[in-house]
């Protein structure tokens, strides 16, 4: 378990859900995770969701934008690194070959958001904290527990984020002849980096988002029970512990760690 109150740069900050139908989403994670939720105005008049285990906020569930709806876009789980100096970094992310998507913006007074992609795809967040610095709580049962980049250029996606954010790397050979690198800061492993599957060769790049639960088996029987769909049944992952991939009614993508 890990109480936060800040994040160095490169970290791991934040995760938050885009989804269609907010209402349903709260109901299907509150089922799973049992968050309590503090619902804020947006600017058009909807409203999004703070997320919360105890006192501490652990996400945010939101409503998706007018050309993400007219699209019928699945729901999407958001990954945030922590930057110092959102503007600076966003100015280096085409030296370092990668897209910048959106930003720098100011989100009111909470921070300063921008959105790149990285060689291979794989739409990243970067935050610049201002009063919001990012999920209170990680590493727990219903808190964000790990995120991994699933993308068919790892090697270009590691160097990439190498250059922007500094990151030291872990590299562990796989049976496959593959290699699963992992980006460190300070000594911890922060994320993930894998080739995306064989068998999976039309998935999208991007990122996966775990939350930790206390048993993956009972966690997907209650995800089964709301709604959700079981895409990979639980396993057990050698170094990393029992896991298993989910998709929620409005279709985002997620996994479970037993924590």
């Amino acid at each position: 378990m890990a109480i936060r109150s800040g994040f160095s740069e490169g970290e791991v900050c934040w995760a938050d859900l885009q989804t269609a139908d907010v209402a349903a989403a709260k109901e299907f994670y509150s089922a799973l995770f049992g968050w309590r939720y503090e619902d804020e105005p947006t600017p058009d008049g909807r409203s999004y969701s703070k997320a919360f285990l105890g006192s501490e906020l652990v996400t945010v569930i939101a409503p998706q934008n007018t050309q993400q709806l007219d699209a019928a876009t699945p729901g999407r789980w958001n990954v945030y690194f922590a930057a110092a100096d959102a503007a600076a970094l966003a100015a280096d992310v085409p030296h370092a070959g990668g897209t910048l998507d959106f930003g720098p913006e100011a989100v009111g007074d909470t921070g300063v958001m921008v959105f790149l992609t990285p060689p291979g795809g794989g739409t990243t967040g970067v935050w610049q904290q201002g009063s919001h610095f990012g999920a209170a709580r990680t590493e727990e049962p219903g808190a964000l527990a790990w995120v991994e980049l699933l993308t068919p250029e790892p090697r270009a996606a590691v160097g990439f984020f190498q250059t922007l954010f500094g990151h030291d790397v872990t590299e562990y050979p796989q049976d496959d002849g593959g290699t699963y690198t992992t980006l460190v800061v300070g000594g911890t492993e922060v994320a993930g980096i894998a080739t995306v599957p064989e068998a999976e060769a039309n998935l999208e790049p991007g990122w996966q988002v775990y939350f930790g639960v206390p048993s993956v088996a009972e966690a997907v029987a209650a995800a089964r029970a709301a709604g959700g769909v079981v895409l990979v049944e639980p396993e057990d992952i050698e170094e990393a512990g029992t896991i298993a991939t989910l998709r929620d009614p409005q279709g985002g993508v997620f996994s479970l760690l037993e924590v």
